[in-house]
């Protein structure tokens, strides 16, 4: 069929800047399928509850589907053929009808703790995320009590220029989407990225999550990371095991074959016992809920 008279793939997408710079990512990835088909790929910009509602606590309120419900909808009445998302922000339960197709490569998964250049121990520090909060005390030991905990809502940049006039003494932002902005810098503040073990990332961390109809997965799902994917689903997997979400401090992470988790104010790292290559998502779904049992 000649290119001309294929139909576009569109991408639902949120409008904040990292959400379309990780659309605009999805986008070029897309347009380089060799013999898609489709003649181009365009973007849905929309804007969800969560973007509306910048007042409201995102523990309290539900948290993560406050970011994706309107870009599925979008999906599921055929407005869209994928929905473009942070994997961390989806819920481990989809809507019925949806899948993962899958993921871009993924980025940096760290936590980065941002704060202000002329504050050594912050006093204060912005972060809604009750995961960064309990691990806070083994990621920035130096700190030496808590701090006290703020609010803090809006886009990276928005986030970065309140920090920098003193609304707060820090915050905690993923490595990610500071790399995708292009943003290594900013005026009087420091970038400290936090190693793996002492601040474990949000499960899906550092991907980009592509979301499908159940029927239109297997179109999608060959020209996508099947690394990441493998790695995704598992703490996917798991999260869901422990009863994870917005509102609790559990967090996953897998990579070099070892499950790193936080559950209960505890951390735990699990080697993989692979099977024909692929991880072994039974064996360390049973470990690690006899673990999160004994605590």
């Amino acid at each position: 069929m000649p290119a001309a008279s294929l139909p576009p793939l569109v991408l639902a997408t949120r409008r904040s800047p990292l959400a379309l710079r990780q659309a605009e990512l999805a986008r070029a990835a897309l347009s380089a399928v060799p013999s898609a088909p489709w003649n181009r790929v365009d973007l849905l910009e929309l804007t969800t509850t969560g973007d509306r509602q910048r007042d409201w606590s995102l523990a309290d309120q539900g948290g993560k589907g406050l970011f994706t419900r309107e870009l599925e909808d979008a999906v599921l009445d055929n407005r869209a053929h994928l929905a473009v998302h942070s994997a961390k922000d989806l819920p481990t339960t989809l809507p019925h009808g949806l899948v993962l197709a899958g993921f871009l490569p993924r980025a940096d998964p760290r936590d980065v703790l941002v704060r202000r250049a002329d504050v050594a121990v912050p006093r204060t520090v912005a972060t809604g995320s009750p995961r960064r909060r309990a691990q806070a005390p083994c990621a920035c030991p130096s700190w030496g009590r808590h701090p006290q905990w703020l609010e803090l809502r809006g886009n990276v940049d928005t986030r970065l220029k309140k920090i920098a006039a003193g609304e707060a003494d820090a915050t905690f932002l993923a490595a990610a989407g500071l790399d995708r902005l292009g943003l290594s810098a900013f005026p009087g503040l420091v970038f400290e990225p936090l190693p793996i073990d002492k601040m474990i990332p949000a499960a899906g961390q550092g991907a980009i999550a592509l979301e499908c109809r159940e029927a239109d997965a297997p179109l999608f799902a060959p020209f996508l990371c099947a690394a990441t994917a493998r790695a995704v689903f598992l703490e996917r997997i798991i999260l869901a095991a422990l009863g994870g979400g917005c509102q609790n401090a559990s967090a996953v992470h897998f990579a070099a074959g070892v499950l790193h988790v936080f559950h209960e104010s505890r951390r735990a790292a699990f080697p993989d016992t692979p099977v024909a290559g692929e991880p072994n998502i039974a064996d360390l779904v049973v470990r690690v809920c006899a673990w999160s049992a004994s605590l």
